[in-house]
């Protein structure tokens, strides 16, 4: 689309260059003149802010709530600027500025080393600037925190899509192999748990990390060349996380600002994930957890340019911007979830009566093994099957026990049969087996432990009699001659 067009009185323009910061266009002239332009009138919004450049060394601050104008002079032109999480971000080619919301008058100041900077990102509570030099992480009162690296880093070639910045957590997409993205620890600088990568099966084109919440349960959603959405855990505790598909078609995405929901744009519709963490815990409650919007309107390559309070911004092919509304429930109940307020967070979803609402609720409370909540909205969304389970765990007898069965609920086999195990209590991780029909290792932990081999070799036989089967596994022939 075109932003404008200026006839200049100079003949024809016969060779135009950019500046290396992307400011600045010089061209030669017909007449023997050389031109030089400036890109003005860039526009950045931020809930009730707006702010326009409107001089090369000038910027315009407009509170929408009030009608206050503010002027912001600065030394040097202006080369790129990030406004978000309260406070403006501005790098001159010289030196870096940052504002804050509440007071427009008094910035912090510091210096740059290199005055080509090409992409701020924000995070709640520090920034990052890329320059041709390299990553620098800066607290939002101007300190160097840290300047992560990583073998093969090309910074010039970084953008917005392909670096993402959380409160803990730096992910950088690696150029040279586009399956892997390399996570670094915000504070250190240094590559994240066992300084591993993550290494997808496929090129990827897009990442984010969720913002809120604790450290350890940090999440990255990316698209790959495929255009399918994935979501995996940051933290890797030496076992390797499931790397979990939520979505297909999906062209852009972006996680809120203020709770961990996520939206993106689908093939024709744009779909909103509320709790992706569902996945996780109760993979058949997600399609009940989504918002969905058709998306024609939107038309083809849209991209979501940010999702701040219930608001998004959507920029289409053209270049205009639309804005969508949320209802604001969901991240009300983040907030009271994130806060442990449960009976608030049933106390909203009786009052909403929205089935959605529910089962986001239902996943939430799992994730946080509180059982009365589970069954309370469980039963809300009709999962009958599910509520009884839950009804079983509640009168097992130790906290142990209880806490296996969670984890059997959310389909961590392995997880709750090592707890269990652990535990001492062997023969409720061969039940468990049983139950599941995995013979075979229930053989091989009663053989083990040298306990309970009768009980499998009785069950499997009443398996077998019950389908009118008869014993062909070596194994189970061997053990029933001995017993």
């Amino acid at each position: 689309w075109s932003y404008g067009l200026e006839k200049p009185n100079t003949g024809s323009i016969f060779a135009i260059s950019w500046s290396i910061d992307g400011t600045q266009l010089a061209g030669a002239c017909g007449n023997g003149q050389v031109i030089f332009a400036h890109v003005l009138e860039q526009h950045w919004d931020w809930k009730n802010f707006q702010i326009t450049l409107i001089k090369r060394r000038t910027m315009k601050v407009h509170n929408v709530t009030d009608d206050a104008v503010d002027l912001l002079e600065f030394r040097d032109r202006v080369i790129k600027a990030s406004l978000n999480f309260g406070y403006l971000v501005v790098s001159t080619s010289l030196q870096c500025y940052v504002f804050s919301t509440k007071n427009w008058n008094t910035p912090l100041i510091f210096d740059l080393k290199e005055g080509t900077v090409s992409l701020i990102l924000q995070a709640e509570r520090h920034f990052l600037l890329v320059d041709g030099g390299g990553l620098y992480l800066y607290s939002y009162e101007g300190r160097l925190i840290s300047s992560p690296k990583y073998p093969g880093m090309r910074t010039d070639i970084l953008n917005a899509q392909t670096v993402s910045l959380s409160n803990d957590t730096l992910a950088v997409k690696d150029k040279a192999d586009e399956k892997v993205i390399y996570i670094f620890e915000a504070l250190s600088g240094k590559p994240l748990g066992d300084g591993k990568p993550l290494i997808h099966k496929t090129e990827i084109v897009e990442i984010a990390l969720d913002q809120k919440g604790l450290t350890s349960e940090r999440k990255i959603a990316f698209i790959d060349k495929n255009r399918d959405l994935f979501i995996t855990s940051v933290k890797r505790f030496g076992k390797e996380q499931k790397i979990v598909k939520i979505g297909s078609m999906v062209q852009s995405l972006a996680w809120n600002d203020t709770s961990n929901i996520l939206c993106g744009i689908q093939d024709s519709r744009f779909t909103v994930w509320y709790y992706p963490n569902t996945v996780y815990v109760d993979k058949d409650l997600l399609p009940k957890t989504l918002y969905e919007k058709d998306a024609s309107e939107f038309s083809k390559a849209a991209q979501v340019v940010n999702f701040v309070g219930n608001q998004i911004t959507i920029r289409r092919a053209d270049g205009s911007l639309l804005h969508l509304h949320l209802p604001p429930y969901p991240a009300i109940l983040h907030g009271y979830i994130s806060a442990s307020s449960w009976e608030d967070g049933v106390r909203l979803c009786r009052f909403v009566q929205d089935q959605t609402l529910w089962a986001c609720l239902a996943a939430m409370a799992v994730a946080n093994k509180d059982m009365t909540t589970a069954e309370i909205a469980y039963a809300a969304i009709g999962e009958i099957d599910k509520v009884q389970y839950i009804n079983s765990i509640k009168d097992l007898p130790s906290k142990e026990s209880r806490l296996a069965h969670m984890l059997l609920f959310s389909g961590n086999t392995q997880e709750a049969e090592t707890l269990l195990l652990q535990s001492g209590l062997v023969y409720q991780a061969i039940q468990v087996n049983i139950n599941l029909y995995n013979w075979e290792r229930a053989l091989d932990l009663a053989v083990k432990h040298r306990t309970h081999v009768d009980t499998v070799l009785a069950y499997r036989q009443k398996f077998l009699e019950d389908f009118g089967k008869k014993e062909t596994n070596q194994r189970f022939l061997q053990y029933a001659e001995g017993v």
